[in-house]
């Protein structure tokens, strides 16, 4: 079985997993060819380890019931993205209104203000520019459409 066959089989059942918790949801499905398989997961308040740990058995059972790859010969990783990991989705986005985040623009700009806002068409950021009496607040709504990556920045 293809690699790419695999992995919208593996979705499939993760969403099927989920469905009756819908306060989880799946962020992205990756299938090697060495049959790695990583899954993962976010919530509308995170996930636990626990979770992921529940989550994980029961998609390894369904992955060799349903006869995608063979008990023992695949590896299976259920986790939330890190914090590092970029925000894919709009859910993800909603999750962290308050955050400072980073974006790339798919026209080169880069931009980091707090994020305000998320819909379905794209976000509103906060963006401080100038230090001191010529500090500036500059909002800007942002389409998806032009955004290539967005990260949330750690902020000590």
């Amino acid at each position: 079985m293809a690699t790419e066959e695999k992995t919208v089989q593996v979705k499939a059942l993760a969403e099927k997993l989920l469905e009756s918790e819908p306060q989880y949801f799946l962020v992205r499905v990756n299938v090697r060819p060495i049959n790695n398989i990583s899954v993962y997961v976010d919530g509308d308040e995170g996930v636990t380890i626990e979770k992921c740990v529940k989550l994980n058995r029961a998609l390894y059972k369904e992955i060799v019931e349903q006869d995608i790859c063979k008990d023992g010969e695949f590896g299976l990783e259920v986790s939330s993205p890190g914090i590092d990991e970029p925000l894919l989705l709009q859910r993800q986005f909603i999750k962290n209104i308050g955050r400072v985040v980073e974006l790339e623009m798919k026209d080169g700009r880069e931009l980091e203000g707090k994020l305000l806002a998320a819909d379905e068409k794209g976000v509103e950021v906060d963006e401080e520019k100038g230090k001191g009496k010529k500090l500036e607040a500059i909002k800007h709504f942002l389409l998806f459409d032009d955004i290539k990556t967005t990260t949330v920045k750690i902020v000590f």
